[in-house]
């Protein structure tokens, strides 16, 4: 039996997660025990392992690291606005469990002689990048973030590539593209909105837009997601040579692009309930971030997204638009 946990796994990515592996099994091993850890879960949540509590609580990862998962997914972290806001929350839970969650996982390894080395699926995100930027970002781009948060996953990444060195572990880290369109709602996400302004005029809710029409940014589903976590999860992560941390796939438009998008599906009636309103910390933050990629690396080791934003809004209301 493989055992599977999921840091995290009561958020939106982690349950689309989790209801996935329950429903189809890891790259075709149906035999998991599955453990989700967060702070909360949702009342309809996937049928696994329960556990509350945060990485952030002494001794919680430690814990964790001594069960001996097979395969850690982990997604655990506060959004970009609040670790923004936020500086020393941001890196209470973003950094420093990593580092203790590494060295519990270590202090296994070292036990079984260095038999138990398990598979970490960290997900990583665009913002360990800064500019100013080329027109694409392609695979030798250097990391220099411009955010509490893109600093905190930078980190996370390097100790991730060099406990993989030392061969305790085996782990490679995820550059997410912003997962879009989100179901529920918004949360404290400086990125929040690209999801808002299709998510609420679907649902005959306003949306507000902070930003100009003009702004850029780099999007894939939450079914993408899934798809890069399980796909990674099996990867033969000789492949990478020892370059573990992978800017993945995406689709690059403009806010104008998406609404543009949106009319062409759905009509002008929901396009009208987007509401510009100008928001200069959100535009300052949305305004370092990356825009365009060149992923090659991710695509020739089999990595896939969405072609354009058309297919994205197509798996929001397949997946997630309230029917009826």
């Amino acid at each position: 039996m493989t055992k599977v946990l999921i840091l995290g796994g009561g958020g939106m990515v982690g349950q689309k997660l989790a209801h996935h592996l329950v429903a189809h099994g890891l790259n075709g091993d149906a035999d998991l025990s599955i453990t989700l850890h967060d702070i909360a879960f949702p009342p309809n949540g996937a049928k696994a392992n329960m556990r509350l509590g945060s990485v952030a609580d002494a001794g919680v990862v430690e814990a964790l690291a001594q069960e001996r998962f097979d395969v850690i997914f982990h997604l655990a972290s506060i959004v970009s606005g609040q670790a923004e806001t936020d500086f020393d929350l941001g890196w209470n839970v973003n950094m420093h469990p990593t580092w203790r969650l590494l060295e519990g996982l270590r202090a296994q390894h070292e036990a079984t002689g260095g038999a138990y080395v398990p598979r970490i699926v960290f997900t990583s995100s665009i913002a360990v990048f800064g500019g100013p930027y080329p027109d694409k970002i392609g695979d030798e781009f250097l990391t220099a973030p411009q955010t509490s948060y893109g600093a905190q996953k930078a980190i996370c990444e390097a100790m991730i590539s060099d406990f993989s060195r030392k061969g305790f572990v085996d782990g490679l880290s995820l550059r997410l593209p912003t997962i879009c369109v989100r179901p529920g709602k918004a949360n404290l996400a400086a990125s929040s909105f690209f999801s808002g302004i299709i998510r609420e005029p679907l649902n005959g809710m306003e949306a507000i837009l902070p930003v100009p029409d003009t702004v850029r940014h780099w999007h894939a589903s939450p079914r993408s997601a899934v798809g890069f976590l399980t796909h990674a999860a099996g990867l033969d992560t000789d492949l990478l040579q020892g370059r573990r941390a992978l800017n993945l796939p995406g689709v690059s438009c403009t806010v104008a692009e998406q609404i543009e998008a949106l009319r062409s599906i759905a009509g002008q009636g929901p396009v009208d309930l987007i509401k510009p309103q100008a928001d200069a910390a959100i535009a300052k933050i949305v305004d370092g971030w990356p825009r365009n990629f060149d992923p090659q690396r991710a695509i020739a080791l089999g990595f896939q997204s969405e072609p354009d934003f058309d297919s994205i809004i197509h798996v929001y209301m397949d997946d997630d638009l309230p029917k009826g």
